[in-house]
């Protein structure tokens, strides 16, 4: 093999090599970015990709009344909401998605749902923003109430 020919190879692996790796930061940047253009990261209502039915889909009971104490919530990972208790025998609902880049939040606590993340924290009555970076509000999930029973409306 001549020299020119030897460069030529190894430029090709170098080129490829490189390619590869670029790939994969732009498939992380992607699955990390996000952005606050006004779009939400998600809502509890959308189907995932393939037309499924979320998990514990409409009608499915997520919980009893008495499982949501008052002035907090319960994180509902697999369906996408979050179900919060502001007051006595109030009950909302909202997506499970932070708005920021889309993190799943992780509790509520003293009337805040809070994101793990970036630290973003949302407003238990009505999904707003209490502290950022998020900019955007939780949209709203739909539930029913009926008994003691919590469900996906």
């Amino acid at each position: 093999m001549t020299g020119s020919q030897e460069t030529g190879r190894l430029f090709g692996r170098r080129t490829v090599v490189a390619a590869v790796g670029a790939a994969g930061v732009a498939a992380a940047l992607t699955a990390c970015g996000g952005s606050d253009s006004g779009s939400p990261a998600g809502t509890a209502a959308e189907k995932p990709a393939g037309g499924e039915a979320p998990a514990g889909g409409a009608g499915a009971v997520l919980a009893k009344t008495a499982d949501i104490p008052e002035g907090g919530g319960k994180v509902f990972a697999d369906q996408g909401v979050v179900v919060t208790q502001p007051t006595a025998g109030q009950f909302k609902a909202f997506s499970s998605k932070c708005t920021h880049q889309g993190c799943a939040v992780k509790d509520v606590v003293d009337g805040m749902i809070n994101c793990p993340c970036h630290g973003s924290m949302f407003d238990a009555t009505d999904g707003t923003v209490k502290g950022g970076p998020a900019k955007q509000p939780l949209p709203a999930a739909a539930i029913k109430v009926e008994g003691d029973s919590i469900t996906l409306a």
